[in-house]
């Protein structure tokens, strides 16, 4: 994932972990997130590529991949286990190293919840699309996953009132003691800041979906393009 800010990327060390962990999701995500971005060619940014985990599904939509993220780390495996041709850039998603209309598509999985300021990042997005380009955004449902969003056994979610506070997260008492969280810290952004980050970036929504069959939606997904 991609850490914005400060000289060590958080993920630096876990990659082995995080990539065991996040396999499955990947996998299950695999359906919707082809069904939302569709086919196409050109190159696509994969924003805070991670160890790859969404390389093979970028790939089966047609598109020629490129994988930036700030964590050397989580590189360092992608390119072991999945980089099949891709370029692997390390870098900043608030100040992204590549000219205006480089791609005819990126996507952000996944990396809201750790994006000292998304909207910013969500600025670079834009401009790096090409007019007629299309950016893909597949993460948490921010009014039921987060920082303030306690599971039940039941299978439903207690919110908590800090579902307004936006920014980083102090630990709660809730959160997993053996989590991804617990070790890197949680960013929010509730739902009115994210889709107002779409609007102030120029991106246009043309589809907004909550993946998987989950009674209580965990991913909220949207498709926006550059008019």
């Amino acid at each position: 994932m991609v850490s914005v800010h400060g000289p060590a990327p958080r993920y630096d060390g876990l990659a082995d972990w995080y990539d065991e962990l996040n396999a499955s999701w990947a996998e299950g995500n695999r359906a919707p997130l082809l069904d939302l971005l569709g086919p196409g060619t050109g190159p696509c940014l994969d924003l805070g590529c991670g160890t790859g985990l969404n390389f093979p599904a970028l790939r089966a939509s047609g598109r020629t991949v490129v994988g930036l993220d700030h964590s050397a780390d989580q590189l360092r495996l992608a390119g072991r286990r999945r980089a099949d041709g891709e370029g692997l850039v390390r870098g900043d998603a608030a100040a992204l190293p590549f000219a205006d209309g480089s791609f005819a598509s990126v996507v952000t999985l996944w990396v809201s919840t750790d994006m000292d300021d998304f909207a910013r990042v969500l600025g670079e997005a834009a401009r790096v699309l090409r007019p007629g380009g299309t950016l893909v955004y597949y993460g948490v449902h921010p009014c039921f996953t987060g920082p303030h969003s306690e599971d039940r056994p039941d299978g439903g979610r207690v919110i908590h009132p800090t579902y307004r506070v936006s920014g980083e997260h102090q630990p709660a008492p809730w959160w997993r003691e053996d989590g991804i969280r617990r070790r890197v810290g949680m960013r929010h952004l509730p739902l009115g800041e994210l889709l107002t980050a779409f609007i102030a970036a120029g991106l246009a929504i043309t589809r907004v979906v909550e993946p998987r069959n989950d009674p209580v939606p965990r991913a909220l997904a949207l498709r926006a393009d550059k008019p």
